[in-house]
């Protein structure tokens, strides 16, 4: 693929392309076969673990166990017996002797049980999959501990997991048509072209913002994006001067902000680069639900594939197609519609420079 093409002043397009106009009213622009072997896989949600609570019941336990046998050792002798009765003596200390051997011997069978339990769920393995994608056992198999150390980190693990989700959205949500800007202020890489972008969420939207924020610069910001080679780099700010807005939106705000610019999305509920404003328009629904050409165990790429797509569009890219069969689709492939054009069907790819 061709290297990206300049950006007008300010990284903005003067207005709206061409042939990106034209490409949402082309009712041709479908599968030529009405297939996609891109359909969609098997569900990739992750579940949450349920803890066992087995370290509240062991700290418990064993405390119990304690208090029993520092009972026990009480002495057992009266301290009002005469001297001379040496076998009463001999009898009470031996009794007491036995009493504090079984104490000890209960409390350390009370404390051992809960004790190995919250071992094991405090285990490598069950610590480390608590976060990661997929099915749980209850911590106490050999499998999760196995497995451990060829998983991220936690942090990694959290985000990965979060963007690999689904969520519950209406795909004919029309929101306030507010929005708010997510506060702070990232770099990115510091080389080449630097474009600064501020990141908008509409208001009461059902979708975690800071989530979005963090994938958007993430994304643009890999060697895989526009930046590629050193040749940009995108700062998010939250205040001052910026060459373009992203904003996350509901399906009826996102169509009547690319209607500003021209653009029918209510057909396919798709996400627009509104040109001749400064918004690039990322519909909820999409973000939210995906595609059917990326499948359910796709949502991080198809993702991807979003931010680099409209932006690819801000940058002047216009939209391309499947040029062979089995090849990675280019990223400005509407891919959201389709993964086959001629006969040709492409495999889904959410980078313009994939590695």
């Amino acid at each position: 693929m061709s290297a990206p093409s300049g950006v007008a002043a300010g990284g903005l397009m003067p207005g709206p392309r061409k042939e990106y106009v034209e490409a949402f009213d082309t009712p041709d622009a479908l599968d030529c076969d009405g297939e996609d072997v891109f359909a969609a896989g098997a569900p990739g949600a992750a579940r949450a673990r349920r803890r066992t609570g087995a370290d509240a019941g062991g700290t418990h336990d064993g405390g119990s166990g304690t208090d029993t046998a520092e009972g026990a050792e009480e002495p057992r002798e009266a301290g009002g017996h005469a001297k001379g009765g040496r076998t009463r003596t001999f009898t009470g200390v031996a009794a007491a002797a036995v009493t504090t051997v079984l104490a000890v011997v209960v409390a350390g069978q009370v404390a051992g049980g809960p004790q190995d339990e919250g071992n094991t769920a405090r285990s490598p393995g069950g610590a480390g999959r608590s976060d990661a994608p997929g099915d749980r056992d209850d911590g106490r198999g050999g499998g999760a501990t196995a497995s451990a150390s060829a998983e991220p980190t936690p942090t990694a693990t959290s985000y990965d997991a979060v963007m690999a989700l689904k969520f519950p959205l209406d795909p004919k949500l029309s929101g306030s048509g507010a929005f708010k800007t997510i506060p702070g202020h990232d770099k990115g890489t510091g080389r080449g072209q630097v474009l600064r972008y501020r990141v908008d969420v509409e208001k009461g939207l059902p979708l975690d913002g800071e989530l979005f924020a963090k994938a958007v610069h993430k994304t643009l910001n890999d060697d895989r994006s526009w930046g590629h080679g050193g040749t940009r780099s995108f700062d998010r700010v939250s205040s001052g001067r910026a060459d373009f807005v992203i904003t996350l939106a509901s399906p009826g705000t996102t169509a009547k902000w690319c209607a500003k610019s021209g653009l029918d999305i209510t057909q396919d509920n798709v996400s627009c680069d509104s040109a001749s404003t400064e918004r690039v328009m990322i519909n909820a629904y999409r973000w939210a639900q995906g595609a059917r050409t990326f499948g359910d165990d796709r949502m991080h790429a198809y993702r991807q594939m979003l931010i680099n797509h409209e932006v690819g569009h801000r940058l002047g890219h216009n939209h391309e197609y499947c040029s062979r069969q089995g090849a990675l689709a280019p990223v400005m492939m509407q891919q959201t519609k389709f993964l086959t054009t001629d006969g040709a069907t492409c495999r889904p790819n959410a980078w313009p420079y994939p590695k």
